[in-house]
């Protein structure tokens, strides 16, 4: 029997041999039967994960998280990673691993500007981040693209054949990858421009170039956060999701501290220029809501800004599916996988705690009782990082084109590139497969969403008004 070799026992064995094993997987694994999806027995109900992940959460924000997700059954998908591993889990695999993002969803593609200035398209959050099946994404992204197709007014073909064309530009990519070099493979990326360019919706083009334009011109106003008070710069409240909460600010001062003092000397030379200033809180995203996450303002004795973002860790949803992830502390394994993943990595990332050590229960993956783990980054342009969102709003059809290139380019990083090429094959039967999965769990998720809402309004999770939904939803707000 055939089995697949790890990444990095697979890259001593010659191109050749490593494809041909992938094309015997296929007996294994048969492509055919990656749409498999029925909901087993012992299914645990999708409210009770939602409602023991939150224990682990600001308890005074999870009203947020639920108004977000109670949006729609793709905003319900976005903060419901937890509830889609356990299922993913019990899915077919090829055993061919990855660095996974974890909670692959078309809203979790944008941009971000490279240290060259350059609009660079990826995946931009990495909160679940572990070594996992590459299956695991491709089905969140597709499940994704077919409840937004969806909800955007398409028709249920046209729905499911974004799935099928993202996976299928999936496997083409990955096959023009696996000839390539190592570095080769290493170096590449995406110039945004240049893929909008590529558009095959001339209308889509022209807006959605018009769009990056304006946000590329936001980014120099620090995002509206800043304001100058008789010559002392600081941090702008916009209640109720920007924040000041007095009682934790020792605590991210101190966690900031600890960040500045572990970094490598040439980004702590940086860092001494400048001084950090004011603290403020921040409420993000969907399925990050409830975690912990500020914003520092650092500046120069010349009022010179830079924006750091500090946003808690939590250990990854995937990890009860997985072996022990190598890293204590799970800022650490956020800022890992993101510098695997991505081809144009934040130079200030770095991970960071609140209080204690870092080690983490062997057995439990628990932490220290009190102890946050954090990662450190640049503040993200919110506007620029949720463009692909918006993208998507223009013209999804392109937009599934270019999340599967993407995708593949993430995972050609880490993974066997020649095994993945020959499993997946230059036909359709991979792609028609995930398109088969994606739409029998995107009407899953449509049952868990209407279960979940259900919950709501019996008193069983407790929510607040729509007004406070998130805007970063692709999805219209019609309920499905």
């Amino acid at each position: 029997m055939t089995s697949a070799l790890p990444a990095q026992t697979a890259s001593l064995i010659p191109r050749a041999l490593r494809h041909a094993n992938g094309i015997k997987l296929r007996k294994i694994a048969p492509r055919t039967q990656q749409a498999e999806w029925h909901p087993p027995k012992t299914r645990i109900d999708p409210v009770s994960i939602l409602v023991t992940q939150g224990e682990h959460r600001i308890s005074a924000l999870l009203p947020v998280r639920y108004a977000r997700m109670a949006v729609s059954p793709f905003a319900f998908l976005r903060g419901a990673a937890a509830v889609m591993a356990a299922d993913l889990a019990g899915t077919l695999s090829a055993g061919l691993k990855v660095q996974s993002c974890g909670d692959c969803h078309l809203a979790n593609f944008g941009s971000y500007a490279s240290a060259e200035g350059t609009a660079v398209f990826d995946i931009n959050d990495f909160d679940e981040t572990l070594s996992a099946p590459f299956e695991w994404d491709i089905k969140r992204l597709g499940t994704s693209l077919v409840l937004a197709g969806r909800e955007s007014g398409l028709s249920e073909a046209s729905a499911r054949n974004l799935a099928r064309s993202m996976a299928q530009c999936y496997a083409q990519e990955m096959v023009r990858l696996a000839p390539m070099s190592p570095l080769e493979i290493w170096a590449e990326r995406i110039d945004l421009s240049a893929a909008i360019a590529g558009f095959q919706d001339k209308q889509a083009r022209k807006k959605v170039q018009n769009l990056l334009d304006a946000r590329l011109e936001s980014a120099r106003t620090h995002f509206g956060l800043v304001a100058e008070d008789y010559g002392t710069l600081r941090l702008t409240e916009k209640p109720p999701l920007v924040v000041r909460l007095p009682e934790q600010d020792e605590a991210i001062r101190a966690a900031f501290t600890r960040y500045i003092a572990t970094q490598p000397p040439e980004r702590a030379i940086l860092l001494s220029r400048y001084t950090l200033q004011d603290v403020i809180f921040k409420v993000v995203g969907v399925g990050s809501v409830g975690t912990f996450c500020a914003i520092g303002l650092f500046s120069t004795p010349d009022n010179e800004v830079l924006l750091l973002q500090i946003k808690e860790a939590q250990v990854s949803v995937l990890a009860p599916y997985l072996p022990p992830s190598v890293f204590h502390n799970q800022g650490e394994r956020v800022v890992v996988g993101q510098r695997i993943m991505q081809t144009a990595s934040d130079a200030f990332l770095g991970w960071t705690h609140s209080s204690g050590t870092d080690e983490v229960d062997g057995e439990t993956g628990s932490l220290p009782v009190g102890q946050r783990q954090f990662y450190v980054r640049r503040l993200k342009d919110q506007r620029l990082a949720a463009i692909g969102a918006e993208f998507a709003q223009i013209g999804l059809p392109d937009y599934a084109l270019l999340c599967g290139r993407t995708l593949a380019r993430a995972h050609a990083r880490s993974g066997d590139v020649a095994t993945l090429a020959g499993y997946l094959g230059g036909g359709r039967a991979f792609a028609d497969a995930i398109a088969g999965f994606s739409v029998a769990y995107a009407d899953q998720t449509k049952a868990d969403w209407k279960t979940f809402c259900a919950a709501i309004k019996a008193g069983r999770i407790s929510t607040l008004p729509s007004a406070l939904s998130s805007k970063e939803n692709v999805s219209s707000k019609k309920k499905s």
